[in-house]
């Protein structure tokens, strides 16, 4: 599950029937075959750089159906790596179609079915693989009892894919999902501040917040260090901000969610600053992650904060007829933070070229009017 770097208090407006979930809020029409082929115009100029680098190689993606998992799969089989995706259901084709129609999927994708937060539910899944992409994270967003209901198990699901990886013979490195919440969570951002990868978010300056979603992730990647640190793994976080950009899975997760939102205005969208990345960028972040001896610690994925105001303005820029709902915007000023900066230098040194914002907001515009989504 792809939950990006949200503004503050807005994580409580998502909903969901489902206690653990792949946020999807919206089907999407099936795929066409140039999409499912060669993701079509929107493939990224980094997708097809170094094809046949991981050839005969295994690697492991948890949650491999989600947002950000699926550019993940794609630009590993392109690049000649044998994929093994766990899901929640293996045999779910409107949950896999998507992957299994990938190029090089029939000859070097494998799907299998984990429960997260099942001890020694990735044993075997992990076996054989030289790196692993953990990122699947389990949520509720409808809860009573936050400690019992979201930050154990996200710190527990984290756990029983590390202790996987720790009983393999195979394992080499592990490249976990964070966010961006998990670093920038520990005082008031300003205009003067830089986040970077110094930074780590305050579990009490979270509970003080009640950012219960922000504190879950904080404390599932203290865990994962702690447990890297003990038990002598190579692991690496990888923390992106709001990711944007078109998506391969048939349904649309809450960081598209929130844009469509902002698109057609049907709710007001919070001032908020927030951090943007685009999906493909942090895919191949992923990749580099673990393909580059020299890569450690943690990477911030950000290309620009912006607030929706500023996104408004690039999308009326590309859009000049299009009445966008600048109205909408939120009144709330619990929510209206300035531009604080967020520094992706380390990500650049790792060879992350960061797509414009602008790019990332008009791909994502066109993916969804092929969909009928919006009208623009």
């Amino acid at each position: 599950m792809d939950l990006p770097s949200l503004p503050r208090n807005l994580i409580s407006n998502l909903s969901s029937s489902s206690p653990y979930i792949y946020i999807h809020h919206i089907c999407l029409p099936p795929l066409s075959p140039e999409v499912r082929q060669t993701g079509d115009r929107f493939t990224h100029k980094n997708i097809n750089k170094m094809s046949g680098a991981g050839e005969g190689k295994m690697v492991c993606v948890t949650g491999a159906s989600g947002y950000i998992a699926s550019w993940l799969v794609k630009l590993l089989l392109e690049r000649g790596y044998i994929v093994k995706g766990s899901v929640r259901d293996a045999y779910d084709p409107e949950r896999t179609q998507h992957l299994t129609s990938l190029d090089g999927a029939k000859e070097r994708l494998q799907l299998y079915s984990a429960n997260l937060l099942e001890e020694g539910s990735f044993d075997a899944i992990v076996e054989g693989c030289e790196g692993v992409f953990h990122t699947a994270s389990p949520i509720k967003l409808s809860f009573s009892n936050p400690e019992a209901e979201l930050l154990e198990p996200a710190v527990r699901g984290t756990l029983n894919v590390l202790r996987s990886c720790a009983n393999s013979s195979s394992v080499k490195r592990v490249v976990i999902t964070s966010s961006m919440v998990a670093v920038s969570e520990n005082r008031e951002l300003k205009e003067d501040v830089v986040v970077d990868e110094s930074w780590f978010s305050d579990p009490s300056y979270c509970e003080e917040q009640k950012s219960w979603y922000e504190l879950s992730k904080t404390m599932a990647e203290n865990a994962a260090w702690k447990f890297a640190k003990d038990h002598g793994i190579d692991v690496i976080t990888i923390h992106p901000g709001l990711v944007i950009g078109p998506l391969l899975q048939p349904s649309v997760n809450s960081s598209a969610v929130l844009f469509l939102n902002l698109l057609k205005g049907v709710e007001p969208f919070p001032k908020a600053t927030c951090s943007w990345v685009d999906v493909r960028d942090v895919a191949y972040a992923h990749v580099l992650a673990l393909e580059t001896p020299s890569a450690s610690g943690r990477y911030c994925l950000v290309e620009r904060c912006a607030n929706a105001s500023q996104i408004i303005k690039i999308l009326h820029e590309h859009y000049p007829t299009h009445q966008f709902p600048d109205n909408r915007m939120s009144n709330n000023t619990n929510l209206i933070s300035p531009n604080y900066r967020a520094s992706n230098e380390k990500a650049k040194r790792l060879g992350v070229g960061f797509t414009p914002l602008e790019v990332s907001l008009k791909d994502a515009v066109e993916f969804f009017r092929e969909k009928n989504l919006v009208s623009i």
